[in-house]
């Protein structure tokens, strides 16, 4: 099998690692010729995946078409903002019997919309998948066992995928719920941030599952606002990439969250903002003014919201835990 993947951050050369493990040929694509060159003669990037190395087999390339042509599945693993620009060139290459898996997480910000919806927008195919779930790229690469929910409609490509990337330490759990899969994905990374606040404030652990228990209930809730499953909140892309996200520092949304609670001045918060890639905070936006347009309200979301752009107090977080119903 020919596999094009389509970023080469961190996930994207964690996947990477996955295809080469499963003796699948691989194409890379970057938008940048640096970073093409770096991964060329590095094989790796230190600043991202300390100490690991991808093999010389894998082609890396800055032209779509070369990684996207005779390719029997497409993997999009760039961050959201990003996604359009793709998808509208992509589309002049795709042939409509290759597959589209989706690693990527978050919602586009302006349009609102998911990153199937983005990507069902330029090209014109059911055969989509997203896969989601709770993974470090750095724990990937170490080959130990990981659980990820593959979300598709589609048979053909539900085993394409499966056959890509599942192995003995890759484990799917599978569903025809591709909304509510997205929306796990991208809702727990701004739950993810709220569990930094408490981290911040002081919070214990006990207060940290308190706080995560109730946000499952919530994040149900959100899915069924969008016409998801509700039961999608038990799967990987649900609790398990909550629980992993919420409470580990290598989250830059934890950790974003984190600085927030212990007081942070308003300037470094804003060049931590300017420096990092925090999903989180973009989705943050986005899923605010889709509820508000639905009119429906979460009060996390809401809390959350009024914390990072409101300047409401984070302690508020501690009172909400005790008086939400």
């Amino acid at each position: 099998m020919k596999v094009g993947l389509f970023g080469t951050g961190a996930y994207g050369i964690a996947l990477a690692s996955v295809l080469e493990s499963n003796n699948i040929d691989v194409t890379m694509w970057t938008k940048f010729e640096e970073e093409k060159n770096n991964l060329v003669k590095n094989r790796g990037n230190e600043q991202l995946i300390p100490n690991f190395k991808l093999s010389d087999k894998i082609k890396v390339t800055t032209d779509i078409e070369e990684c996207a042509q005779n390719k029997e599945l497409l993997i999009i693993a760039i961050p959201a903002a990003f996604v359009d620009s793709l998808c509208k060139e992509l589309a002049n290459y795709f042939d409509k019997e290759q597959h589209i898996c989706i690693a990527s997480k978050g919602i586009e910000q302006n349009t609102g919309l998911f990153i199937h919806e983005i990507v069902e927008k330029y090209i014109k195919t059911d055969h989509i998948s997203v896969i989601s779930g709770p993974s470090f790229a750095k724990d990937v690469v170490q080959k130990m066992p990981i659980g990820l929910t593959l979300a598709t409609k589609n048979s053909d490509t539900k085993r394409v995928v499966s056959k890509a990337l599942s192995n003995k330490y890759i484990k799917f759990d599978y569903t025809d719920d591709v909304i509510g899969t997205e929306i796990c994905g991208s809702i727990k990374n701004i739950i993810a941030i709220a569990s930094g606040m408490l981290d911040g404030l002081g919070g214990n652990t006990s207060t940290s599952a308190m706080f995560i228990t109730q946000a499952l209930y919530d994040m149900a809730e959100v899915i069924d606002v969008f016409g998801g499953d509700r039961n999608t909140i038990l799967s990987f892309a649900g609790f398990g990439d909550l629980l992993l996200t919420c409470t580990s520092t290598n989250s830059r949304n934890f950790t974003f969250g984190k600085l927030i609670g212990e007081g942070m001045e308003k300037d470094k918060i804003e060049e931590y903002i300017k420096n990092t890639t925090i999903e989180g905070y973009y989705t943050l936006e986005s899923i605010y003014q889709l509820l508000k347009d639905k009119k429906v309200k979460i009060p996390i979301i809401s809390l959350i919201y009024d914390i990072i752009k409101r300047e409401t107090k984070p302690n508020e977080l501690l009172d909400f835990l005790v008086e939400s119903v």
